[in-house]
């Protein structure tokens, strides 16, 4: 039972989805408990790939260890699909959350179609996706943006635990060099100029209970891959989640990026992208730091220089400067954008989190 002081865990059996129910009998060795937490395209896409782990629990995994899995999902958001329905509605953005649960979904589903079709034509359609929507209509409803994301994840047979990092209507501000700053997600994506810092406003936000728990419970907990000042660090400004993660006894991985993030991470390398974490949060909050030794051909050096986008430097002795260990593989995938290859990088992962398991760090 669940204490006044601590939340149950979404990784409980009162937590678990009908399909791990039905075979609650089944033990061999206790699941590997990986947290990750970001939002955009990065976390969906690594989500896409820690699934094949995951399975009910009256069926084998698709490779290697079980695994649960819990998102904490950045709701800062304001462009879009997302940010005409926070604006209309005044609630939380619901994109990143609806790429996620599509990601934790059942392959090939009509339902995991739907919730992403985006209509092209209709007044006042225009843009929308049907997931973002249903969200929307759901919270309308219920009254409540959580329980309308669990809701929607049981529609969807998801395999996963999805929260919103916060579930009040926060906005981000950037602070950039000189002084200047920049309100919304937006305009700070597109600002010029180095950011310094950001902010959530309301500052003090409190985090859902259930992510804290599960930070507490895991075995993994993952930072990026993803926009760094829109994506990753606004997960680390909400109330209590940068201290839960601290006090877990998990290791905690960043995932660099592979290429810069035009107006926002201009000339960063992967130790700057740490700094900036560590600056955000703790100075000793990551434990290892993901790095990519993959070749990036010339012909999408070029195509993306044409965006102002350079590859990220691995400056890994930077790194482990800053005492912290360094993994670096052939991670990245090349065929029409550059991106991780969610399956190598889950893999990756799970050897980590199953590894370090009987050596659970203590802060």
């Amino acid at each position: 039972m669940a204490t006044a002081d601590r939340p149950l865990s979404p990784f409980s059996a009162e937590h678990a989805s009908p399909s791990r129910a039905r075979g609650a009998t089944r033990s061999s060795s206790r699941p590997l408990r990986i947290v990750a937490l970001g939002g955009g395209t990065g976390l969906s896409a690594l989500l896409q790939g820690l699934k094949q782990y995951t399975a009910a629990w009256d069926e084998p995994p698709k490779a290697g260890p079980l695994v649960e899995l819990a998102a904490v999902v950045t709701v800062s958001d304001d462009g879009g699909s997302s940010g005409k329905l926070r604006r209309a509605f005044d609630m939380l953005a619901p994109g990143d959350i609806r790429n996620c649960m599509v990601a934790l979904a059942e392959d090939e589903t009509l339902l995991k179609k739907l919730f992403q079709f985006r209509f092209a034509n209709g007044k006042g359609l225009d843009g929308h996706s049907f997931g973002n929507l249903f969200l929307t209509a759901l919270t309308e409803v219920t009254g409540d943006f959580h329980q309308a994301i669990q809701l929607s994840s049981e529609v969807l047979a998801i395999r996963g635990h999805i929260f919103p990092s916060t579930l009040e209507n926060v906005r981000l501000q950037a602070e950039l060099e000189g002084g200047r700053r920049v309100q919304g997600e937006t305009r700070i994506s597109r600002a010029a100029g180095k950011i310094r810092k950001v902010r959530l406003q309301p500052r003090r936000c409190a985090p859902v209970p259930e992510t804290l728990a599960a930070l507490a419970d895991a075995n993994l907990i993952t930072l990026g891959p993803g926009s760094l000042y829109t994506s990753v660090i606004p997960n680390l400004l909400v109330e209590g989640v940068a201290d839960a993660i601290r006090q877990s006894r998990a290791p905690v991985v960043y995932i660099s990026n592979l290429m810069w993030q035009p107006g926002e991470t201009d000339g960063h390398s992967a130790s700057d992208h740490l700094r900036a974490i560590h600056e955000h949060s703790f100075p000793d909050l990551v434990d290892i730091v993901v790095l990519s030794s993959s070749r990036i051909p010339a012909a999408a050096r070029r195509r993306y220089a044409e965006q102002e986008a350079r590859p990220v430097t691995n400056d890994r002795r930077r790194i482990e400067g800053l005492g912290v260990q360094v993994i670096q593989e052939p991670l990245t995938t090349t065929k029409q954008t550059i991106r991780h290859d969610s399956n190598r990088l889950a893999e990756l992962l799970v050897k980590i989190a199953g590894g370090k398991r009987s050596t659970a760090r203590g802060r």
